[in-house]
């Protein structure tokens, strides 16, 4: 478990991280969500006690980082992949590792087989692509079979084959009891891993809820309805004290409304349906609407590029 209370972290003036307080529960895939520049990778120093915070406190099972013993058998974390000397090969960076924290040799090829790395594990990790720097660095933080496991942008480099791997190795160590606390601007790939939220933005606490309430208290749900009886349908929903909204494109959508009692009101009346699907928004859409206040960097596109870009005439 990841404890974090009234963590602060100042730069000068610049405030990265302000009074943030939560727990990372064991048993569950937490997801760590938040715009650039929201602290979230500062936030995930302190945790491994790389960066001291100016106020508040991180504990990791109940203690600060700097005081675990073998502390990669507490946790294991993968934040930059590049993080590794070129020279060595795979089987060697993670031996060095393993060494320095009490752990066998053994245990070396053992992760080095679950990342897919074998076949490659006495090669230097310089000529590695990224992908395969990823699998290195989630060796890595499996290699102390750790209780806690952190990760940062998992899937960077990843083709489809090693993101839907990841995906799997996370949840099945969710299941096994573990904590695992993942951040990543991926929101389709979080929105199919995670089960509950963080979201931080300008280095506040914005959620910290299930990925379900999450979008439900963040987007607009409703029901969509087609049919070619459509005056008929409305005077039954209004007749029945249901909100209605009319689309352009010929569809109904019924707020607070649930698909089977609109289905059975139709079928009372005998309306016709070609369409009754309950919509809701997506996590990006949800996250969109909970941060666009928070975000630090904005990016414009509807201005003439002399004025996005400056005329490059008047330049010399």
């Amino acid at each position: 478990m990841i404890e974090l209370e009234g963590l602060t972290k100042r730069y000068g003036e610049k405030v990265a991280v302000n009074d943030l307080t939560c727990t990372v529960r064991p048993g569950i895939v937490t997801g760590f969500l938040g715009p650039n520049g929201a602290g979230k990778s500062t936030t995930m120093r302190m945790m491994l006690g790389l960066d001291r915070p100016s106020a508040g406190d991180v504990r990791i099972d109940g203690q600060h980082y700097d005081r675990l013993k073998d502390p990669l058998k507490y946790i294991g974390a993968l934040l930059d992949a590049k993080a590794m000397h070129g020279g060595r090969s795979a089987f060697n960076h993670l031996l060095c590792l393993a060494q320095s924290n009490g752990i066998p040799r053994s245990r070396v090829h053992e992760v080095l087989d679950t990342v897919g790395l074998t076949a490659v594990a006495k090669k230097k990790a310089k000529g590695f692509s990224l992908g395969m720097g990823q699998r290195l660095g989630i060796a890595g933080a499996l290699l102390g079979d750790p209780r806690i496991l952190m990760f940062d942008e998992p899937v960077n480099g990843l083709d489809p084959e090693g993101i839907h791997w990841i995906r799997n190795l996370m949840k099945s160590l969710a299941a096994q009891g573990r904590t695992v606390f993942v951040s990543s601007h991926l929101m389709s790939e979080m929105a199919l891993t995670a089960d509950h939220l963080v979201v931080i933005g300008q280095g506040r606490l914005l959620a910290d809820t299930s990925m379900a309430d999450f979008i439900a208290q963040n987007s607009r749900s409703y029901v969509r309805v087609r049919t070619p009886q459509r005056e008929r349908l409305l005077d039954v929903l209004h007749g029945a004290g249901i909100t209605v909204v009319e689309t352009g494109n010929g569809a109904l959508e019924v707020d607070g409304g649930k698909p089977e009692h609109i289905g059975e009101l139709a079928a009372q009346h005998q309306v016709v349906l070609h369409e009754l699907s309950p919509q809701q928004a997506s996590l990006e859409e949800a996250f969109m609407q909970l941060t666009a206040e928070s975000v630090e960097y904005h990016a414009h596109t509807d201005a003439p590029p002399e004025q996005r870009w400056g005329d490059d005439r008047t330049r010399s």
